[in-house]
């Protein structure tokens, strides 16, 4: 990793700056205009579905590089009451917030690579990769 940065999601103030650090980090890993486009709508559903589903938590944002590729990564965490049935809110539609339940799904679509673990109780982490093509 040649950059990080850590922000708390705690109101929807914050949502925006994610959505503004995201863009000028995937800039800097070299992601295309779509592929900005694309990783910086995952964050703010994925910041979105921190700050309701469990009332904040923190992304974690860095440039990767495996050698072959540079890209970006975000690690979304929050210490609320977790998600009950992973597939089932994986499955578009589905909805506990009132919306239109495409925040999980849509997000894994816009991103490389998704990685979703949750406890009941304990909180959610989402991780995701967008890759610089």
């Amino acid at each position: 990793m040649t950059k990080s940065a850590r922000l708390a999601i705690a109101g929807n103030a914050d949502l925006v700056m994610v959505r503004q650090q995201v863009r000028v980090v995937a800039v800097e890993a070299g992601l295309s205009l779509i592929d900005q486009t694309k990783v910086v709508t995952a964050a703010s559903e994925l910041a979105r579905n921190a700050l309701i589903h469990a009332g904040g938590g923190a992304v974690d944002i860095a440039i990767v590089d495996d050698g072959r590729r540079r890209g970006l990564r975000l690690s979304f965490s929050d210490d609320g009451p977790g998600i009950p049935d992973l597939d089932r809110a994986l499955t578009d539609g589905y909805t506990t917030a009132g919306g239109l339940g495409l925040g999980l799904g849509g997000s894994r679509r816009l991103v490389d690579e998704f990685d979703v673990t949750s406890a009941t109780g304990k909180g959610t982490t989402v991780t995701v990769t967008k890759w610089a093509r």
